[in-house]
């Protein structure tokens, strides 16, 4: 495989893991090498279910790549932040404000968080088809490395998760992995992404916030596990923050798997805050694949689970017409950062309408 072989990467050294004393969240650990026979899967699949009716989050293990392959990646990742001078970087801006679609550059400071605060994180975003778009000079010597990441994401890791989790509502195995059809058109991409520190004035305007509470806009996310805590989700007993793992993903949910499941599964309400204090001023890099559904798939609640059935099922949208996935992406990766969000009645949150469903950000 890519990766054992020149031409080789810069090193990127992350920072080492916190020593503070913070409040994590128990999360569900599933190892994905026991997915390999039919009994395996059985009990991976009621650890599924559990894992998304409590927190919505969960760690895989054992998925496919080793340590030195995963850390050739975070090196490759960093590559399109460190070692593209920054009129290159322009000539391969995405506009998703416009396009509703993450591709190429978002720059630092392209979305508000608060008080006239703008982000201070780096995105380079690429196609699930790596050769049909063009890179940076100094990203293309690793091109098959992408590739072959981007594969191993998808069949090796996402199939196996839409094939347990059909298994967790009793349907058919293929039902969710249909949904994600490798070469169906669909806005599933990679992002390699950099946090940078802020100012001490940016964290007090936006109370260490650096990304508002929110659910994802696709299906399933895939994070690649990185040191620097950052990440906190929603609990019953309030924010939890989520523990590194070396060579673990971080997966959870988003809004089109709670339209089709009725709201059985919930996106889980997540954020980007500060790091601990012996983690400040370290950059944060990290690796993640989101998919999507294909894009002409429609958001309305599935039949024919027994699960969802005896659960009942919830409709996100008025009337018979639910919209489909590409209609979603569009509107909500356009509004992100760019809309003006109105005040809730509840404290700390903020709305916005998109095709008739309240969307909420946390601050």
């Amino acid at each position: 495989m890519p990766g054992l072989t020149n031409p080789q990467p810069l090193r990127y050294v992350p920072a080492p893991p916190s020593k503070e004393n913070l409040e994590y969240a128990d999360l569900v650990i599933i190892d994905l090498s026991k997915a390999t026979t039919a009994e395996g899967r059985a009990e991976l699949a009621v650890e599924l279910r559990t894992a998304l009716t409590t927190h919505g989050f969960f760690y895989i293990i054992n998925h496919g790549y080793t340590q030195i392959q995963t850390e050739r990646m975070f090196d490759i990742a960093d590559i399109p932040m460190s070692r593209v001078p920054e009129e290159e970087k322009r000539a391969y801006a995405g506009n998703s404000k416009e396009t509703g679609l993450f591709q190429g550059y978002k720059p630092r400071q392209y979305w508000h968080i608060d008080s006239g605060v703008l982000d201070q994180q780096e995105h380079y975003n690429c196609s699930r088809h790596v050769d049909n778009m063009m890179h940076p000079e100094a990203l293309r010597p690793f091109l098959p490395d992408i590739d072959a990441f981007v594969h191993h994401n998808h069949y090796s890791i996402l199939n196996e998760i839409c094939r347990l989790m059909a298994l967790s509502l009793e349907l058919p195995e293929d039902t969710f992995s249909k949904l994600h059809d490798f070469d169906t058109p669909g806005g599933t991409y990679l992002r390699f992404m950099k946090y940078f520190p802020r100012s001490e004035e940016e964290e007090v305007r936006t109370k260490n916030v650096w990304m508002k509470g929110h659910k994802d806009i696709g299906s399933i996310t895939l994070l690649w596990s990185q040191p620097v805590a950052a990440l906190q989700i929603q609990t019953k007993e309030g924010w939890r923050w989520v523990k590194h793992i070396d060579n673990a993903l971080v997966v959870n949910v988003g809004d089109s798997i709670e339209f089709l499941t009725g709201g059985f599964y919930k996106g889980t309400i997540h954020r980007v805050v500060q790091p601990p204090i012996d983690q400040r001023g370290y950059t944060r890099l990290g690796m993640i694949y989101f998919a999507y559904l294909n894009d002409s798939a429609t958001l309305a609640p599935l039949k024919g689970s027994p699960i969802l059935e005896r659960a009942g099922v919830e409709r996100k949208f008025e009337g018979d017409e639910a919209p489909t996935m590409e209609t979603w992406r569009v509107a909500r990766i356009s509004a992100y950062g760019a809309s003006k969000l109105q005040k809730s009645k509840v404290p700390g949150i903020e709305e916005e309408v998109l095709n008739g469903i309240v969307v909420k950000h946390y601050n």
